[in-house]
């Protein structure tokens, strides 16, 4: 009863993170909703997921995979949801659901709620867009799902589906090091496969494209389309949203956060930018009013293409309402809208981090102490870092500016810099100086 996902027939990798979440919730009442930019792999975690419950003795009878992306189920509504499902259930044994891209089922929560309390059964869903999670669904599932948010690939997963292994080693001057080393055998800097990763990013179809530029383009190009097309422009169609009419302004406020991420930035500054600069070439004069700009950056944040990070005044210990930043999902989509154009490798590792961050299941925020800021705050439950991103930390006037922001802070949490060079391994303060490699390879 397994029908074709939307992944090409690529062979299933283990995206061992987020099959522990799954797992850990199987069996229980929850809806396991997984939710994520398109392509980023949530179909085959789902079937990862089948073979997980299949290893487990469950039968292929008791499982049931839809794929709404199929043509199959073009015509389907709710209520046709609800008969398929009830015809196709196994008498007598618990049903494993599984539901992907379900949001484009219209009132698909109508039927999801009907079977938790019909059926025996355990529920899958996801969606690429986080309308998905709206306060409709929150209020027929209240307190009844849990949320899986998945990521494209981090740079370790990057490394092990494209076929490189990481290799320790012991330098000739007693230096513990790492090299990395492909399935011929051949062995690569680390920093060669950093290079690659910021490039053309984590989207696990490019496994297929062998890291060549006009083949990632191509599928960049299909996945951005389906995203703009299908999650955005086609979205004033459901109620309690607003309808994002123009293409053009779309894509101009994509390309200026894809070209400012990490940078301090709001609705007003967008406008004033493409106005001042010409980039609204259409012969339009007027700015676009920060209503409309704030519309289209929510429908972006909402299909997960940017994220967005609030500022946290230290002292104050309260969230500011001005200039925030935007980071992309994916540094490939980047180079696909922008180009490879070099020059800008610490914002980029700074977008890197932070997703990684996001990956290991901490809260992001940026801080702010006096005139100071501070990259990244990173918080779980009994937890929290101050980190500093920067693409070197050899020259004397770098390391006093990015330690300054840190030793200005007087409490005792973990406090970091993250370096993609550095020279300086000791630690200041008590502030620790981390490789960006050795990070990312972490845990």
């Amino acid at each position: 009863m397994e029908h074709k996902d939307g992944e090409c027939g690529m062979e299933l990798k283990m995206r061992e993170r987020y099959l522990k979440q799954l797992i850990a919730f199987q069996d229980m009442e929850v809806v396991k909703v997984v939710t994520g930019i398109r392509r980023c792999g949530k179909s085959s975690l789902l079937k990862l997921m089948m073979e997980h419950l299949k290893r487990q003795g469950i039968g292929d009878n008791q499982i049931l995979a839809i794929n709404f992306e199929s043509m199959q189920f073009a015509d389907m509504d709710s209520k046709g949801l609800y008969q398929y499902v009830t015809e196709h259930c196994p008498k007598e044994k618990r049903l494993y659901l599984f539901l992907d891209e379900v949001q484009k089922i219209k009132d698909w929560q109508n039927a999801v709620n009907s079977f938790r309390v019909d059926l025996d059964c355990d529920i899958y869903v996801t969606g690429s867009n986080a309308f998905l999670l709206s306060s409709e669904l929150s209020t027929y599932l209240s307190g009844r799902y849990v949320e899986i948010k998945m990521l494209p690939l981090s740079f370790r997963e990057f490394l092990e589906f494209h076929g490189y292994l990481v290799e320790n080693y012991i330098s000739p001057s007693g230096a513990a090091k790492k090299r990395v080393k492909n399935s011929a055998g051949e062995t690569f800097e680390l920093r060669e496969l950093f290079e690659a990763y910021a490039r053309f990013g984590g989207m696990p179809p490019l496994v297929e494209t062998g890291l060549d530029q006009e083949k990632a383009n191509m599928l960049l190009d299909g996945i951005y389309s389906a995203v703009v097309v299908r999650d955005i422009l086609e979205r004033g169609r459901r109620k309690e949203q607003r309808a994002i009419t123009d293409a053009l302004l779309l894509r101009k406020i994509i390309l200026f956060l894809a070209d400012n991420i990490g940078n301090n930035t709001s609705s007003a500054s967008i406008g004033r930018t493409l106005v001042s600069e010409g980039l609204l070439d259409d012969g339009r004069k007027a700015k676009p009013a920060v209503q409309t700009i704030s519309a289209y950056i929510d429908a972006l944040l909402e299909s997960y293409v940017f994220y967005e990070v609030k500022r946290f005044d230290i002292k104050g210990r309260d969230y500011l309402r001005t200039l925030g930043k935007y980071y992309i999902v994916d540094t490939g989509l980047r180079t696909y809208l922008l180009g490879d154009r070099g020059g800008d490798t610490g914002h980029i590792l700074e977008n890197i981090v932070y997703f990684e961050l996001l990956r290991r299941g901490y809260d992001v925020a940026i801080g702010k102490i006096d005139e100071k800021e501070i990259d990244f705050i990173a918080t779980k439950t009994d937890e929290k870092k101050y980190i500093q991103v920067t693409e070197s930390m050899n020259a004397p006037e770098t390391r006093a500016r990015e330690l300054a922001p840190l030793q200005a802070i007087r409490d005792n949490y973990e406090k970091l810099v993250i370096a993609l060079d550095c020279d300086l391994m000791t630690d200041v303060d008590g502030i620790k100086i981390v490789k960006a490699m050795d990070f990312l390879l972490e845990g």
